[in-house]
């Protein structure tokens, strides 16, 4: 009973927090027209800086984009976004990326999340669930660039391939692992 309560008072001090520290465009949801365009742009940025992202794309069966994820902690710490599901570059869903930590950390960031789907069967997957959970569900193996801005290509024979791009803001950690995507209705 009391792990409970105290659980559920580090999720209300994790939300007050990350709540503080959001720009005013994300306090309210966001429309599908909105989200669609945010995508866009974080995929051009993608592609522009990230030298082989292009291959990764090309070979996708799925690309979820969740554009503008906010993270921020002080011990306690959490992220959140909205994005949407590409299939062959159209927009099949709307999604949003949750997730709570604790643990020595501390600062603020913004950030795009690139999820991959190299295959059929791990998108499907991904598709049928109410609600999927990166580390639980499916791995999903956070690809880092090299010191040049280019892809680690020996990734590519990953089901679940993720990028964690454009960081702004001081927070270590590049992760998805424990992160829950849910389907909006928009």
């Amino acid at each position: 009973m009391k792990k409970r309560i105290t659980q559920r008072i580090l999720l209300a001090a994790i939300l007050t927090l990350i709540i503080g520290m959001l720009p005013a465009h994300s306090l309210y949801a966001a429309t599908a027209r909105e989200i669609d365009v945010s995508v866009d742009v974080a995929l051009e940025k993608f592609l522009k800086d990230v030298k082989g992202s292009k291959e990764y794309l090309d070979a996708a069966k799925g690309v979820l984009v969740i554009p503008r994820v906010v993270e921020a902690g002080l011990i306690a710490g959490g992220q959140y976004g909205e994005g949407a599901l590409r299939i062959q570059g159209k927009t099949a869903e709307y999604y949003s990326i949750a997730a709570g930590s604790f643990g020595l950390q501390a600062g603020a960031q913004e950030k795009n999340i690139i999820v991959i789907f190299m295959d059929e069967e791990s998108l499907k997957k991904f598709r049928s669930g109410d609600g999927w959970q990166a580390g639980v569900d499916g791995t999903v193996v956070v690809v880092n660039q090299g010191m040049e801005g280019s892809l680690d290509t020996t990734k590519m024979n990953q089901p679940i391939v993720g990028f964690v791009v454009g960081q702004r803001g001081l927070m270590a950690g590049a992760t998805v692992e424990g992160a829950k995507f849910t389907k909006l209705k928009r």
